[in-house]
């Protein structure tokens, strides 16, 4: 328990700086069209490390799920657009059903001489994220959502439980 809590807690360094070309979102429910509040949240951190860094593009990274009614990555695409990003700087990716899919497929997307990437996502959900990544060759930096308090506990336990099998089998 120990272990994983610290795995988490050091998941959220290095903090991004602009050096990677492309950042990685990595998606969350969505509501029929709408963003989750997860969602919302790894959005609101894109749209300001966006806004910092405007020279880095975007890889939107989720497929469509029960109760979707658009991929995740679409959603994203909206709700981005919605908020003053130019479109030309979004890439998305729709096919994705884990993580470690969203990072494949979000790499297949990129150019083959991209060698680090940022992701953003959940602060619970770096550590896990980055050592997908590490297994697909990328290097990381983070921007770490903060995570809603009414989900934070069960989203954390199950990620716990979601770390001990990535280091073991890599996904």
């Amino acid at each position: 328990w120990i272990l994983t809590g610290k795995w988490i807690a050091n998941g959220q360094k290095p903090i991004a700086d602009g050096t990677s070309e492309y950042a990685i979102i990595l998606g969350a429910k969505v509501n029929g069209e709408t963003p989750s509040l997860s969602l919302r949240y790894r959005l609101d951190a894109a749209l300001d490390y966006a806004n910092q860094y405007p020279h880095v593009l975007l890889v939107l990274s989720g497929g469509q799920g029960v109760g979707e009614h658009i991929s995740e990555g679409e959603a994203m695409k909206k709700y981005l657009v919605e908020n003053g990003i130019d479109g030309d700087r979004l890439l998305v990716e729709s096919a994705s059903t884990s993580t470690y899919e969203n990072i494949l497929y979000s790499k297949e997307l990129m150019p083959t001489s991209v060698e680090s990437v940022t992701i953003i996502t959940s602060d619970y959900h770096l550590e896990r994220s980055k050592r997908i990544a590490r297994s697909l060759d990328l290097k990381t930096d983070v921007v770490a959502a903060k995570t809603p308090k009414v989900v934070e506990q069960k989203l954390r336990l199950r990620e716990r439980l979601a770390l001990i099998k990535t280091a073991i089998i890599g996904k």
